[in-house]
């Protein structure tokens, strides 16, 4: 029985958080400017040319303010979900204020554009376009009313075309940078995470042998006081050094950079085999290997001693790499498969290793072979690689 894992490794590029919301904010003072600013023509064109008395001008005036605020908090904000029915219904609100004031002074001509960039931003594409093109149409011949000049009415038609698509424009253009905004912060928010995670992969991967070995150490050196103090302080000074590389495996993580040698870390698992009254059989046959490489070998072989360490009776437990041709090979074979937990009990220890190797391009197999030992085996490329392990 044999069980594949080759999840894929998490991205370790991380991002700063967003500090504030300027660009969004910077965006919505853009749109509301340039659209008070439409306004404010209509305004100029009502107060200037003196279409009626001056109390149809100040009608006129307070007549500009729901035209105003359904084009900014209506069709204006894109990041507000509103319901279809509720977007028709300020269109055609719309529609009704902008035609009855037509009909009530020609000033509100230049006031269409908003119709027509509304009607780009809530009709469906295929109905958008033609209800565009329908309301520049309508400017057209309310502007044929007012004068027989081509030139008029063509420029007219031209200058309001622009203020519609400027409406659309600038509506979707605050939309995206909306989006955008959204987007960084959801990829910073994912970096901090996976920063999380590889920090408590990290930690399970790097001192999970380290505490073990100190463990079995100790009660060894514990055995040895009375019986031979000699070997007792030797087994005590290996504590020492374990315990100094843990300390250094913590800062390393905490640093988010690590190197570890394939080499010392063979010398420590034979080390810790032994004094686990485990027999151990090593073969080690590799060349120069990328450090990359060596690191996530050296972080299997770690895990891999521990799992024997933690969860299995093993006598016997061999220990072997190998370099054929452009691969590596790892591999861990014990004898003490009565307590050995499988990749899916749980554990998240081969699922991490899994997930290193995988960032090698590689594959981690472990489970129950044919002849009832327990094995873990690791390959990885040793040629250049396109990502590095988190």
């Amino acid at each position: 029985m044999t069980t594949v894992l080759t999840e894929v490794a998490p991205p370790s590029t991380t991002r700063r958080l967003p500090a504030t919301n300027l660009a969004p904010n910077l965006a919505r003072a853009i749109v509301v400017v340039v659209f008070g600013s439409y306004t404010l023509i209509a305004f100029l064109r009502i107060f200037y040319q003196g279409f009626g008395p001056p109390s149809r001008i100040v009608w006129s005036t307070a007549y500009l303010i729901p035209m105003l605020w359904l084009q900014l908090y209506v069709f204006g904000r894109p990041q507000v979900q509103f319901r279809r029915p509720v977007m028709y219904a300020a269109l055609l609100c719309q529609a009704v204020l902008v035609y009855a004031a037509i009909a009530y002074s020609p000033a509100w001509l230049s006031l269409t554009g908003f119709l027509a960039g509304s009607a780009l931003l809530t009709l469906p594409p295929l109905l958008a376009w033609p209800a565009f093109v329908l309301v520049i149409t309508s400017l057209a011949v309310n502007y044929a009313k007012l004068t027989t000049s081509p030139l008029e009415i063509a420029f007219a038609v031209v200058t309001t075309t622009i203020s519609g698509l400027v409406v659309y424009g600038l509506t979707r253009l605050y939309g995206l940078v909306i989006e955008l905004h959204e987007a960084r912060t959801e990829l910073a928010q994912m970096a901090v995470a996976q920063e999380r995670l590889r920090f408590a992969r990290d930690l399970h991967d790097l001192l999970g042998y380290s505490l073990s070995a100190i463990t079995l150490k100790s009660e060894l050196t514990h055995r040895l006081v009375p019986k031979n103090p000699d070997k007792a302080q030797s087994e005590l000074v290996e504590i020492l050094d374990i315990s100094r590389k843990a300390l250094a495996d913590v800062r390393s993580v905490a640093s988010g950079y690590r190197e570890l040698s394939l080499d010392n870390e063979s010398e420590s698992a034979r080390s810790v085999l032994l004094a686990a009254d485990v027999d151990v059989t090593m073969d080690l046959n590799y060349g120069d290997l990328p450090t990359p490489v060596k690191t996530v070998l050296a972080t299997v072989l770690r895990e891999g001693i521990t799992n024997v360490l933690r969860h299995s009776k093993a006598e016997r437990c061999e220990i072997s790499v190998r370099q054929v041709d452009d691969r590596v090979w790892l591999d861990i074979v014990n004898d003490g498969v009565q307590t050995n937990r499988p990749p899916s009990s749980g554990g998240s220890g081969i699922r991490n290793l899994s997930t290193r190797i995988a960032a090698l391009q590689g594959q981690l197999v472990a489970g129950i072979e044919a002849d009832g030992r327990y094995g873990l085996h690791a390959w990885a490329p040793i040629g250049p690689v396109r990502a590095e392990p988190a």
